[in-house]
């Protein structure tokens, strides 16, 4: 199976992008290439080998949970504009 230039087209149009004729060629070869290589993939002779281990298999190590830096909201509020009972006020945006 081969990538048309106007399946280029066609898929750019479903996602709103704007290509240039020259694009077009260019990415139909490109992709083209890259179907046959799956193609090619698809071909390979899989029946008996064994599935890789997956990273996921190996339980995850946990760390402690603890605090690991200082509270500074009272620093970061005196040189705020605007802070009162620990928030930070903002002008209303929502009506």
């Amino acid at each position: 199976m081969s990538v048309t230039e106007k399946d280029v087209r066609y898929v750019a149009n479903l996602a709103r992008l704007s290509v240039s004729d020259d694009e077009v060629k260019f990415y139909a070869d490109n992709l083209s290439r890259i179907v046959a290589l799956v193609e090619q993939m698809n071909d390979a002779q899989t029946d008996n080998v064994e599935p890789l281990s997956h990273p996921q298999d190996a339980p995850l190590r946990l760390r402690e949970d603890r605090v690991t830096e200082v509270d500074q909201r009272d620093d970061f509020q005196k040189v705020a504009p605007a802070a009162s009972d620990g928030l930070y006020l903002v002008p209303k945006v929502i009506e």
